[in-house]
């Protein structure tokens, strides 16, 4: 079946303009109000970190040294950065006030050793006592927690009555132009805590006009290459339950996509076992595939990519100078060279590496990828990049947070394999969005790097992926971490 470029006769006048403006639209209303309550957090602890230096220095707030100021102000704003990287300032559209609360006081208890820590450090950095500083720092950091936790707590049930309300809405892309389809979305329409973006089928010639001028956007194809995917909260299976081999070729590819996929059931001989039932709206959905979401999982992998991350790039930044004077001497060119890679929820974002091609041959697209002696490859190219030297400006990526010390390596947007996209060759290619991208992982240290010049070779790669992703932690980085250089001393055949 021919691909649709979204044409006219089909999804109508503008349509991914329309898309993207409803996109923006819901999300921005759902982001501001998180980011709006991170402002009052920070408000929050400011006024209590005022407070509690003017019961320090005996109301010379104005006059106050700052080896006083210091420790207090960073071990209490410890506090809003774990608030945040537990992500307690994104919402769901009808957050439990109960659940966010407990999950904020569990944050404020794990802040203030946390704050303690940072507070004594800074204290004996400034030339005043640890036990001091680490003090002033608990106290701001307990009683601003304590006022966190209220604020939460009510942000929360204002949240969810501004959603019952209809303020705030899911972004949901529909899969089948189905009259099950229909009935969402005039359910959307008439609850108005969905946003139906469009409909995609790849059975576009039986698809019918859909109402409320929602557009059929294109097919199976579209939606997984769709630019607007990053902004799609839920993407809905609306196909009848009883046509069960069509809702499991469905199924079947739609797993590979970041995105929550969720069964709309029509409760007509729905089998929900193994699945997880919850609800869209009015209607009753199962939810299929999704990424994970695990936010203390998430803050202490965070934790540990900026703590070792700042530790390696303290080690390596003489190597790296070093490696910078060669390039410049070498060849004609920047020292470094960023590419546009995929990330975490198949989000794109820029890649830094150093310069190892010649600037007339370097290829942003990996169209054509490195073989033996390629000829692109500049003389110092060749050297960092058999000893992956080339990889080490990539801490700044860990430092910034688009990218983890491990996890599986992020290829480049357009990629190819022979003369095939990498990502069509594979069914389950996407799931490697479902993290961060990692400098190294645990197909790279089976030696499953650099370029892949087969279908097997990359099924192998997303193989190794996909069985990280389902057994990450701690220990299994650090053993990734360990075997990395081993690894890479003792694979002297690859092509990188």
């Amino acid at each position: 079946m021919a691909r649709v470029e979204y044409r006219d006769d089909i999804v109508g006048d503008q349509p991914i303009v329309m898309a993207r403006k409803a996109a923006r639209g819901a999300r921005w209303y759902r982001s501001s109000f998180g980011r709006a309550l991170g402002i009052v957090d920070i408000g929050v602890i400011l006024l209590v970190m005022t407070h509690v230096l003017k019961v320090v220095t005996d109301d010379h707030v104005l006059t106050a040294p700052l080896s006083a100021f210091l420790p207090m102000a960073l071990g209490s704003l410890c506090l809003w950065w774990i608030l945040r990287e537990h992500d307690l300032y994104r919402f769901d559209t009808e957050p439990l006030a109960v659940t966010h609360g407990v999950k904020t006081l569990g944050a404020v208890f794990l802040a203030l050793p946390s704050s303690a820590a940072i507070g004594a450090l800074v204290a004996v950095a400034v030339g005043r006592a640890a036990e001091v500083g680490a003090w002033e720092a608990s106290i701001a950091t307990l009683l601003a927690g304590s006022t966190i936790v209220s604020l939460h707590f009510f942000a929360a049930l204002v949240l969810g009555a501004m959603n019952r309300a209809g303020l705030f809405s899911l972004n949901v892309v529909i899969v089948g132009a189905t009259p099950l389809a229909h009935k969402l979305i005039e359910e959307a329409k008439a609850s108005g805590d969905i946003s139906v973006l469009g409909v995609f089928d790849d059975r576009l010639d039986r698809a019918e006009p859909l109402p409320n001028h929602v557009k059929l956007l294109g097919d199976l194809d579209d939606l997984m290459s769709w630019p607007h995917l990053p902004t799609i909260d839920r993407v809905i299976v609306a196909v009848s339950s009883t046509a069960q081999n069509r809702v499991l070729q469905l199924v079947t590819k739609l797993r590979a996509m970041p995105n929550k996929v969720v069964l709309a059931i029509d409760m007509q001989g729905f089998d929900s076992d193994g699945t997880t039932i919850g609800r869209i709206g009015n209607r009753p959905v199962a939810y299929v595939s999704g990424a994970p979401e695990d936010a203390k999982r998430a803050f202490w992998k965070r934790m540990q990519d900026l703590g070792l991350g700042t530790l390696f790039l303290v080690l390596v930044s003489p190597v790296m100078a070093l490696i910078a004077v060669a390039i410049k001497l070498d060849s004609k060119g920047p020292i470094f060279f960023r590419q546009k890679r995929h990330g975490f929820n198949n989000q794109a974002f820029e890649c830094w590496k150093f310069r190892s091609m010649r600037v007339e041959t370097t290829d942003a697209c990996a169209a054509q990828q490195v073989m033996q002696n390629d000829p692109r490859v500049t003389r110092v190219g060749r050297f960092i990049r058999a000893t992956s030297l080339d990889e080490l400006p990539q801490l700044f990526n860990v430092l910034a947070g688009t990218m983890s010390l491990v996890g599986p390596r992020p290829h480049a947007i357009g990629m190819k394999t022979g003369n095939e996209h990498s990502e069509a060759l594979v069914a389950e290619y996407a799931h490697r969005h479902r993290i961060k991208p990692g400098m190294t992982g645990w197909a790279a240290i089976h030696g499953s790097r650099g370029p892949v010049h087969s279908a097997e070779e990359v099924a192998q790669r997303v193989a190794y992926d996909l069985a990280y992703i389902r057994d990450a932690n701690l220990w299994l980085d650090l053993w990734i971490m360990v075997r990395t250089l081993p690894a890479l001393l003792g694979d002297k055949g690859s092509v990188r």
